[in-house]
């Protein structure tokens, strides 16, 4: 109650019947807002125009914020946190959802990874050859799938050529170093035009971290009185445990050491009446999924690194004959081989994880007649997934997915009103092979029909006020993972139990939105409420379920997906104000907070849920440098699954400085900044190894921009 009272306090400006969270970090406290084009949509809006929650991350703000993996990147964004598996693996969450119910995609087209079955594995894109990241919320992200129902991280590189370069080429490059992990890394694209309308580009990245350096102890409280509490049981093998030791452990992060590096080129032909493009990307990776100290509760110990290589083809192609009925027509398509090991502590290889993936999406953007503009469009995916070894959890499975959609808008004075419909036809099928180790599993072959659809509308109060509403119908086919899974997972640390007879998971949701902006302020907020049926999530049951399932005796706790009504709802609010003007300097001043309650109805809180966050700074710029000093203040979580363990509260203190000392066009950049300068001790909720592996402690990190 505490809490939440110093929230409302807090928020006090910002509780309005939330907004459009249309936010530009890189232009944080400055109220003044460019009609920037949000290009993840069929429809490409100025942000100014976007109905739905959408943040933008460029510039100067996405040089401060990057991190090696995009969850932490994007983690500082109103209504996004992160897995947070240690510092090499972290994917976004958005508005508290995870997993199979968000998308992150490369230029408009999925990641073809398996980051979305597992928090352990990591999200195959590299936050330093991006040049902006947009997370799209609520009902317009439907538009890129079922799985989108939590929202859309789009991240946008220049590997395919969108544009002829101006002087007839261009290059960028990057460099960082973080002290928390002695992390070492440096990234660069070059673009130039080699014959008419013919571009040509290159990219490559590089990132070597020591292990990770945290702030107070290793283990949580919870995890350390465990620790204790075992002290003196009888243990096997020559040499006892310390958990006196254990338990008191501070410093670094055992296995959270990394080395990443990546390669691509692309080419183009652009021309006025589009652009045909295609490239080839390289990614390779080997990392450590960070110690859990097992031993000190009584288990077995492991310490596994993951081996990453995927290779990836992607084309993008656009017509724009701008005639009486058709403005455009785009198409985007990529093939991705994707593999992991998963590696024992002498090399060998555990587990191995093969997927083999297709994505491709046609658009065609309706001709503008009066107040009424659309787009529609057809997308394919197929995906093939296998996993071979000893801690195999999965049959061999395939999904393809077709979907129609389209989005119409309308547009009459203060009035605009925005519908989507989306068809989605999944087939998942599971063949368990003849391999030993599958005799658990069984063959299955499961198909969806689903339909989607989304309806809102905006109203102009005033010059810069605008309200809104949306309302949304969600289905959404079950994952090959919660349906055909039946077996140990390494990285969870838990048996993990499908149900393949699954039925389709359905939602209807509102969201209200806040627009409001002047010459000295701005404010965005959105408030939403999802009702779901048939809602998936994993509940820990007895072992010999598992026992049962795995035909055999099972060492690890036993999780079974089950199925029940869920109910979602929170808000998200972002606020700054000019408060002064220095000099040539502009003083700002912001303050964002975001909130999700989750619970699955009469079973108890959904797993995993960030807790209220509130985050405030103060930043004076010019058009040559910048000062930002910044708090997160993360409430104790204590809404928790039975499972799970409370979350204590962090504050956080974060201070950047900024230079362009050739102006403030010049893309040449110098950063300095101190993040959780206090060292404090942090975790993150949502994180499955919360318990084991904290946050970075103090890390002062140093950031070069070059651009030619």
């Amino acid at each position: 109650m505490k809490t939440m009272l110093f929230a409302a306090v807090a928020l006090a400006p910002l509780a309005v019947p939330a907004a459009a969270q249309i936010v530009d970090r890189s232009r944080q406290g400055d109220p003044h807002r460019s009609d920037e084009v949000i290009v993840t949509a069929p429809i490409q809006t100025s942000e100014t125009d976007v109905l739905q929650g959408t943040s933008v991350l460029t510039g100067a703000n996405l040089t401060r914020e990057l991190r090696p993996t995009i969850g932490e990147t994007l983690a500082r964004l109103p209504g996004v946190s992160a897995t947070s598996f240690g510092p090499n693996a972290s994917r976004p969450i958005l508005r508290g959802f995870q997993g199979d119910r968000i998308r992150v995609l490369t230029d408009g087209i999925g990641s073809i990874d398996v980051s979305n079955t597992s928090v352990d594995h990591a999200v195959v894109i590299d936050p330093l050859l991006a040049e902006r990241v947009e997370v799209l919320r609520g009902p317009a992200a439907l538009l890129y799938g079922s799985s989108a129902v939590g929202g859309v991280v789009n991240v946008v590189d220049r590997r395919i050529p969108r544009a002829l370069p101006e002087n007839g080429s261009r290059v960028d490059a990057i460099g960082t170093y973080g002290s928390a992990a002695n992390e070492r890394s440096v990234g660069g694209a070059a673009d130039v035009t080699a014959a008419g309308p013919l571009v040509l580009h290159v990219d490559g990245s590089y990132l070597k971290a020591d292990d990770l350096r945290t702030g107070g102890f290793i283990l949580s409280r919870a995890a350390r009185r465990a620790s204790l509490a075992l002290a003196g049981v009888p243990q096997d093998g020559d040499e006892p445990i310390d958990f006196a030791a254990n338990a008191a452990l501070r410093g670094k992060l055992p296995n959270s050491a990394a080395e990443t590096w990546t390669a691509g080129a692309g080419a183009s032909i652009i021309t006025d009446g589009g652009m045909l493009g295609v490239s080839y990307g390289h990614y390779d990776s080997v990392y450590g999924v960070p110690v859990r100290y097992a031993t000190a509760l009584g288990q077995e110990q492991e310490a596994p690194r993951l081996d990453v290589v995927q290779n990836r083809y992607d084309l993008r192609a656009e017509v724009t004959p701008h005639g009486a009925f058709v403005d455009a027509i785009r198409v985007r398509a990529a093939h991705a081989n994707y593999r992991h090991f998963e590696l024992e502590e002498d090399g060998s290889v555990g587990t191995a994880f093969y997927n083999k993936g297709l994505e491709a999406r046609l658009e065609v953007v309706q001709a503008k007649r009066g107040a009424w503009r659309g787009a529609s469009g057809v997308q394919y995916f197929s995906r093939a997934f296998d996993v071979v070894g000893e801690e195999a959890f999965l049959p061999r499975n395939q999904t393809e997915q077709t979907g129609l959609f389209t989005l119409q808008q309308f547009e009459n004075g203060r009035f605009k009103a925005e519908g989507g419909l989306r068809y989605e036809h999944t087939r998942l099928t599971a063949d368990p092979g003849f391999r030993e180790g599958t005799e658990r599993f069984t063959g299955a072959d499961r198909s969806f029909g689903t339909w989607s659809g989304s309806l809102g509308g905006a109203y102009t109060l005033a010059e810069g006020v605008r309200i809104g509403l949306n309302g949304s119908r969600t289905a959404r086919a079950p994952s090959a993972e919660e349906l055909f899974a039946n077996g140990p997972h390494a990285g969870t640390q838990a048996y993990e139990l499908g149900n393949p007879d699954f039925r389709a998971e359905t939602s209807w949701g509102l969201e209200a939105t806040l627009h409001a902006h002047n010459q000295i302020f701005s404010l965005d907020a959105s408030a939403y409420y999802n009702w779901f049926d048939n809602y998936i999530y994993e509940s820990q049951v007895a072992e010999t379920a598992c026992a049962t399932a795995a035909q055999g005796e099972v060492e690890l706790p036993c999780f079974r997906y089950r199925q029940a009504k869920a109910r979602y709802y929170g808000f998200e609010a972002d606020a700054s104000a000019r408060l002064a003007t220095i000099g040539t300097h502009v003083i700002t001043a912001d303050l964002l907070g975001d909130y999700v309650h989750a619970e699955v109805v009469d079973r108890g809180p959904v797993p995993r849920i960030p807790p209220l966050r509130l985050l405030g700074g103060i930043e004076a710029r010019n058009d040559t440098s910048g000062a930002r000093v910044e708090v997160e203040r993360a409430f104790a979580q204590n809404r928790t699954a039975p499972f799970e363990t409370r979350t204590e509260g962090y504050t956080m203190v974060n201070a950047s400085l900024s230079f362009h000392p050739w102006g403030g066009s010049d893309r040449r950049s110098i950063l300095l900044a101190a993040n959780n300068i206090f060292d404090v001790e942090a975790r993150r909720a949502a994180s499955v190894l919360k318990d084991f592996a904290p946050l970075a402690g103090r890390d002062v990190r140093v950031t070069f921009r070059v651009g030619i």
